[in-house]
């Protein structure tokens, strides 16, 4: 099912995020695990990619997986940075001969060799480069973008970054998928500000549940996010004990997500971190809430 066609349907529903394995070895793992979050029989799941391109294969093999034997709507994250038009084009036909519909289309994040590069050599300097060709291969995908509630990293301020976003939908995004915040606040400002500039397609709010206080220096470092003062007392009083800060991560995303959908939010989707339990727990939390 196209995801363009799933977010008009009515109520209230939540999708999952996983992620493919590094290594041949970890796949039965992994494989495993993203098997167990399908049998939660989320909206969706979306299937990431390893940066500079490593795990492509992967990425497809646990999509087409969760999509056949699981009947789960995916989205296969496909990403352009230092690669060639040419294995771009590849991986479409490969996606598209997998019978998957739904394209997530990203620049992908910079490793230290590529900050350091010559960006002009690039085929792809920007995910809208991405959206076009995709377009020009196959019209009939329904493509997905990011955008970043507070500001992306390497914008000057928040309007230079919504004018993007905005050429990106005009290109062919149909639905778009929000970077992690953990203050609601910062989304219904965003969603007015984009609204205002004429962006009307789906926006799903994208949730992080920090499980571990290790996990918020990375949480900041990928994405700038603001940590309310709430949300760093959370971690100051539970962050020594794993079992405490898991159940507090838990209560706090899910918190954010009854917020999103009493503020009129249909579709909430949850970077889950290929943990299943995690996943369940979110979802138990919201068994009256949410349409399965």
């Amino acid at each position: 099912m196209k995801l363009s066609e799933l977010l008009k349907r009515e109520g209230l529903y939540l999708s999952f995020e996983v992620f493919p394995p590094k290594t041949d070895s970890a796949f039965d793992t992994v494989k495993h695990a993203t098997e167990e979050i399908a049998k939660l029989h989320p909206s969706f799941m979306s299937v990431t990619y390893g940066a500079g391109g490593g795990t492509s294969r992967y990425t497809l093999d646990i999509a087409k997986n969760i999509k056949e034997h699981y009947g789960v709507p995916t989205l296969a994250h496909l990403t352009c940075v230092s690669s060639t038009r040419e294995t771009v084009r590849e991986r479409i036909e490969d996606i598209r001969a997998a019978g998957i519909q739904n394209i997530m289309a990203l620049r992908g994040d910079l490793t230290p060799e590529l900050e350091k590069s010559d960006r002009s050599t690039w085929a792809y300097r920007h995910a809208i480069d991405l959206v076009r060709d995709i377009k020009e291969i196959d019209e009939s995908f329904c493509i997905g973008g990011a955008c970043y509630p507070e500001i992306h990293p390497e914008s000057e301020n928040q309007k230079e970054d919504i004018l993007h976003l905005r050429e990106k939908v005009d290109a062919g995004v149909e639905f778009l998928t929000t970077q992690m915040f953990f203050d609601n606040n910062l989304l219904y400002n965003f969603l007015y500000k984009i609204r205002e500039a004429g962006i009307t397609i789906p926006v799903i709010p994208g949730i992080m549940p920090i499980t571990r206080a290790t996990q918020v220096e990375r949480a900041i470092k990928l994405s700038g996010s603001f940590m309310p003062q709430r949300f760093k007392s959370l971690v100051d009083k539970f962050g020594h004990s794993p079992e405490a800060m898991k159940q507090a991560g838990i209560a706090y995303a899910t918190d954010q997500i009854i917020d999103l959908y009493a503020n009129g939010i249909s579709n909430v989707h949850v970077y889950s971190m290929n943990n299943p339990d995690v996943a369940e727990k979110i979802q138990a939390n919201l068994s009256d809430i949410i349409n399965k």
